[in-house]
C-alpha cells in the first residue's frame, strides 16, 4: 500500500486511518480531502495512480460559516466520468447513498466494495484488512495482466 485518496470529514476517523496505515505501511501516504470539491481538485491534479480510493458519503463542516462540503455522491459522479484506474472502497452508514455510489461506479467500470462502519474499532478491525486485501488483489491482477518482457540471449 503506497497511496490512498480518501474522502473523510471526521477528524478522529482521519487520525485513525492515518495511524493504522502508517503503522503497517510507514512509507504510504493518505491524501485526505474533507470536502467533495477538495477531493475532485486533488484528483484532477494527481501525478500518480493511487492504490485505493476510500469514500465516505455524509460530510459535515466544523462551523456553519464554512461552505457546503458536498457529499460522496458528488465525488462518485465525478469519478464515473473518469477512467477507472484503481479500486474504491465506500465506508458510509448512509446505506441508500452508499449503494447509489457503489452501483454508479460499478456501472462505469470501477471495481468497488462497500463497508458498513460499525463499532468503535471498525477502522482497525474491518477497514484496514479489507483495504489491504483490495490493494493486494489489484496488485496481483496488474502483475498477471502485464506481460513480462524477457530477453533470450
Amino acid at each position: 500500500m503506497k497511496l490512498l485518496y480518501m474522502l473523510e470529514d471526521d477528524h478522529d476517523r482521519i487520525r485513525r486511518f492515518q495511524a493504522i496505515v502508517s503503522r503497517r505501511h510507514p512509507h504510504a501516504e493518505i491524501r485526505n480531502s474533507r470536502t467533495a470539491p477538495q477531493f475532485i481538485a486533488a484528483w484532477q491534479c494527481r501525478t500518480a495512480t493511487p492504490d485505493l480510493i476510500c469514500l465516505d458519503h455524509d460530510l459535515f463542516t466544523d462551523s456553519p460559516t464554512e461552505p457546503d462540503p458536498g457529499d460522496g455522491r458528488d465525488v462518485s459522479q465525478f469519478l464515473v466520468s473518469q477512467p477507472a484506474v484503481c479500486p474504491a472502497l465506500i465506508h458510509s452508514t448512509n446505506a441508500i447513498a452508499a449503494d447509489s455510489m457503489l452501483y454508479a461506479m460499478r456501472d462505469a467500470g470501477w471495481t468497488v466494495r462497500r463497508l458498513l462502519p460499525i463499532g468503535d474499532d471498525w477502522i482497525e478491525a474491518d477497514w484496514y484488512p479489507l483495504a489491504k486485501d483490495i490493494v493486494d488483489q489489484n496488485s496481483n491482477q496488474q502483475r498477471i495482466a502485464s506481460p513480462k518482457h524477457r530477453s533470450d540471449g
